[in-house]
């Protein structure tokens, strides 16, 4: 009888999958609800001030908007830094910080460090980074599209 060529643990890589696409799952409904209030927020004032001729305020309310955004993706690293040290994956929590934050914007610039058996945690990681990114991309364009009729229209009134 031959000896199977690839011996593999299955209930730890089992582990692995469901553990990854359960966080990921977190993840993309954490960032679907944000960003979405964001949005909703924002798409409610800009009407309002756009009526009331408040340009300037459309302008503040997209670059605070922006930050949020942008803090969103931030707190989301943190998040599967704090899982990967709750479950010992990672031992400091500063080596799981930089470690979700290279997986999440795909730049890769740290080596990989997770245990044997949850080695592809790392592309469930950069799968919710490329998502969510994507996903924030599509809101930012439709912002912007509303900051460019805000200020064409400021604009529009200071021409004589």
């Amino acid at each position: 009888m031959m000896a199977p060529l690839i011996q593999l643990p299955i209930s730890a890589i089992l582990i692995d999958v469901l553990s990854g696409l359960a966080f990921l799952t977190v993840i993309l409904m954490f960032h679907g609800s944000a960003i979405n209030r964001i949005l909703v927020r924002f798409d409610r004032r800009t009407k309002i001030n756009l009526g009331l001729k408040q340009y300037n305020r459309v302008f503040v309310h997209f670059y605070i908007s922006f930050v949020l955004i942008a803090l969103i993706h931030i707190v989301e690293i943190f998040m599967w830094a704090i899982f990967m040290f709750r479950f010992d994956l990672i031992p400091t929590p500063i080596d799981a910080l930089l470690f979700a934050g290279s997986c999440y914007t795909t730049v890769g610039f740290v080596a990989d460090i997770l245990p044997v058996g949850w080695k592809s945690l790392a592309f469930y990681i950069s799968f919710s980074g490329l998502f969510s990114l994507a996903w924030t991309t599509s809101v930012m364009i439709g912002m912007t599209n509303c900051y460019k009729d805000a200020w064409s229209q400021k604009h529009s009134l200071d021409t004589p």
